[in-house]
């Protein structure tokens, strides 16, 4: 089990700096989502699910109808479930267990630690968790269901079931296993005919898409998928004085265990003088208090029972090994009790200080509150809150402290301790914390290892969080409480001891602009503890710095007779402007916003000539003044000056009915830009459009322009460099000062529907952008009662497949 890679000097540096320096699964297959009920049985997740997920008990169904075995097309019997690098494999075949064993059953008699063995594959971390999941009969029973056999309804198929992100999936698979010469080279049981392991091994390979996928893992990650648990970590270096106990008040609470020695750089898995294998998962299968008797002492003696999933002579060779001396100081029938066996099968004692002295980290799976076992018993003191999220260049990628200028874009959870834990005697509350990062095995195919992430608290007020989420100042002027290491692991927990109070945990990557999903998770003594630190989704206030110059009733307004000459000139004989002629003007009005360097590869802004240089004034305002020159540029540009439709190179007129197609590339009135695109000028159009004509009546086009012109004023004030895009992280800035607050994962879906590779937002972009997020606030305010809109399917279908 290769160890986590220890990242750079620099990221070491952070994480010794208590206050620190001034960004789904893409499996071939979709999963069935199952939960438990109250009994402990298993159905499908209620709601709607792909037509693709693969359903056990129709599939078993059909394959018996037709007395056919079942052959999974998601994860075929050749090299593609194997590998993902092309390795090729000589004498492998896949065969049934029929094919490989006489009487192939899926429990011979029943299961246990020791039918977990471990083949070629370097996956000693998942079969240390799979040997510590046959201690409990219910967990077992969740992951291997009970009506997987080879004698009833055989039909070549099982199941088993995982807990992925949340929810639990069932994984379906059949039953044909990679051999040599009739022997799996995998995973195996003690018993030859025994083929549940062997088995379970393969739906695990299918969730992360190949066998190879499985090389090289911590036990705690098998151990949360087996479980829904949240893991910790312990490094032997660091580890608490009452450890022993956590250990033992652990497996009352049927928690999980596994341990590792840190691996030999120059020679994988190098065993050590005292029979240990370095880089390698055992499992800890039990904590006990032993009573021993010496001729000079009586007492206890803390032991611990560890399991190498080799399952062979490659054990523990120290004092309380197999056959040591040190046994004969206990009692017969503790022997029984703990049910000591001496025999090659790579299960062994040792001390708890011989533990702590030859091996380097341990790692503990914590019960959810949704175990079988919890439920049962009733009474558990840990609560769950959870939730999804995602790092997204240009919006919530906003790395770790070490940028202070993105670090506060990155999503923002409260914490509410608002007790002290149940016996504490200093009063404090316990927070586990974990952050797990999404799907990022199961792309180990394309290239994709585990990003560094980590998490950092901060102390708030309810004052503080009048602010959603906090901004940069906040960050720059309060020093965290506490944090977690940044690891490059699937998941990072931490266990944080906290005075009650109010916290606002931040998740990033240590890099800013680093993609992600993650799932962050907080078990507390405190039910529902965890919220998204987000206001509420809508309009809020227009940018003061934004002016809209109101016309003077008592004179003559200018821009609305020119918007009304301009309105009759391309409107046409119904007095109505469709897209085509909607975008001939916006093309032109705005070329210069939208315009593309020649070669094409970058893009330009340029201030046009005609724009009045006071429409950004010395305190920065930005006024809203520009629309009546862009009118008037209209005019002198495009009719020659005498409100007639342009020329073309022959001195034949042509039509704005004529012109308008041409815009989509054929021509650009001299720019190099294509203009705006034919969807973002049928939105514009259908924002505004009421009775579904597809065009829109002067009224409406007036409202319209006026929007956009707004629109652009707030683009040019952060617009700063004239590069005609928005920086990474300025469109939530910029949305609010066009008047529209809105979520992360509303900004994160913009960034992925409208941000460039890069994070940045072009001109154009962004007043599609901004069309797109009135139109739909609009369709809900037209429904809206009490803050709830009703639709049924055909009204959602009418509004929203127009706009």
């Amino acid at each position: 089990m290769p160890d986590a890679t220890r990242i750079e000097s620099l990221i070491k540096e952070f994480n010794n700096n208590p206050n620190g320096p001034n960004k789904l699964h893409q499996s071939r297959t979709r999963f069935m989502p199952i939960v438990f009920g109250r009994d402990g049985k298993a159905q499908p997740k209620p709601g709607p699910r792909s037509a693709d997920v693969q359903d056990f008990y129709a599939l078993q169904k059909r394959c018996l109808r037709t007395g056919t075995l079942f052959e999974d097309p998601e994860f075929p019997a050749n090299n593609s479930s194997l590998t993902f690098s092309e390795e090729s494999r000589q004498n492998l075949k896949w065969l049934r267990p029929s094919e490989i064993a006489a009487d192939p059953r899926f429990f011979e008699n029943s299961y246990s630690r020791f039918d977990v063995n471990q083949g070629e594959l370097g996956d000693c971390w998942l079969l240390a968790a799979a040997a510590n999941l046959t201690q409990d009969s219910q967990l077992f029973t969740r992951v291997v269901p009970g009506d997987n056999s080879f004698k009833q309804d055989y039909a070549g198929i099982f199941h088993f079931r995982f807990w992925r992100f949340g929810q639990w999936c069932d994984v379906v698979i059949d039953d044909r296993l990679p051999t040599v010469h009739g022997k799996l080279v995998y995973m195996r049981s003690t018993e030859d005919n025994e083929f549940w392991s062997a088995l379970l091994e393969k739906a695990y390979a299918k969730l992360f898409g190949s066998y190879e996928a499985l090389r090289g893992g911590s036990a705690s990650e098998a151990m949360v998928d087996f479980t829904g648990g949240v893991a910790e970590s312990y490094e032997m270096k660091d580890v608490p004085q009452d450890l022993f106990q956590i250990i033992e008040k652990g497996f009352k609470s049927h928690a999980m265990f596994a341990c590792s020695l840190e691996p030999d750089p120059f020679k994988p898995e190098a065993e050590t003088p005292q029979g240990l294998i370095r880089g390698h998962a055992y499992s800890l299968t039990m904590a006990k208090m032993v009573d021993i008797q010496t001729p000079n002492v009586k007492g206890k003696i803390p032991l611990l029972r560890l399991r190498n999933p080799w399952g062979n002579a490659n054990e523990w060779n120290g004092a309380w090994s197999d056959k040591s001396p040190e046994w004969k100081f206990i009692p017969e029938e503790t022997k029984k009790e703990i049910g000591l066996i001496f025999e090659l099968d790579g299960e062994f004692w040792m001390s708890y200080q011989d533990f702590v002295k030859y091996f380097d980290r341990i790692e503990i799976c914590n019960m959810s509150p949704d175990c079988p076992i919890i439920r049962q018993r009733g009474e558990y003191p840990w609560k769950q809150s959870a939730f999804e999220g995602e790092w997204v260049i240009g919006s919530t990628a906003g790395g770790c402290r070490n940028y202070p200028e993105t670090f506060w874009h990155n999503p923002q959870y409260v914490v509410h301790l608002k007790d002290s834990d149940k016996h504490d005697e200093e009063g404090k509350a316990t927070a586990i914390i974990a952050l797990q990062q999404k799907n990022r095995r199961s792309k180990r195919n394309k290239g994709m290892d585990c990003l560094t992430i980590g998490l950092i608290i901060y102390r708030v007020t309810e004052r503080d969080l009048i602010k959603k989420p906090l901004p940069k100042d906040f960050f720059l002027r309060n020093a965290s409480v506490a944090r977690s290491t940044f690891l490059n692991m699937r998941e990072v927990t931490s266990r944080f001891r906290l005075n009650p109070g109010t916290y606002v945990v931040v998740p990033s990557t240590f890099e800013p602009n680093i993609e992600g999903e993650f799932l962050i998770r907080v078990f507390s003594e405190c039910p529902d503890c965890m919220t998204e630190n987000e206001g509420c989704v809508g309009e809020c206030d227009l940018d003061p710095r934004v002016k809209i110059k109101a016309p003077d009733p008592t004179k003559p307004d200018p821009q609305r007779q020119a918007m009304e000459k301009l309105f009759l000139d391309i409107a046409g004989a119904d007095l109505e402007v469709d897209w085509m002629e909607l975008k001939l003007v916006l093309d032109h009005c705005f070329r210069d916003d939208i315009a593309i360097a020649a070669k094409g590869v970058s893009r330009s802004y340029r201030v046009a000539p005609t724009e009045s240089k006071k429409s950004i004034t010395p305190q920065g305002e930005v006024v809203c003044c520009g629309l009546l020159e862009i009118l008037r540029d209209w005019y002198v540009n495009m009719a020659g000056g005498n409100n007639r439709p342009a020329q073309t190179s022959s001195g034949d007129q042509m039509t704005v009915k004529e012109r308008a197609p041409l815009m989509s590339g054929e021509t650009n009135l001299g720019t190099s830009a294509a203009g705006f695109s034919k969807d973002a000028c049928r939105s514009m159009v259908a924002m505004l459009d009421e009775d579904q004509s597809g065009k829109l009546g002067f009224i409406e086009f007036q409202k319209l322009l006026t929007e956009i012109a707004r629109w652009r004023a707030v683009f040019k004030l952060y617009d700063t460099d004239r590069s005609g895009h928005l920086n990474p992280f300025e469109l939530r800035t910029a949305l609010q000062s066009a008047g529209y607050h809105l979520t992360n994962k509303i900004l994160n879906s913009l960034m992925h529907r409208y941000g460039s590779r890069e994070g940045e937002i072009w001109f154009d972009d962004f007043i599609t952008c901004a069309v797109k997020i009135k139109t739909m606030i609009d369709i809900f305010r037209a429904k809206d009662v009490d803050g709830i809109a009703s639709f049924n399917m055909d009204d959602w279908m009418l509004k929203t497949i127009y706009c």
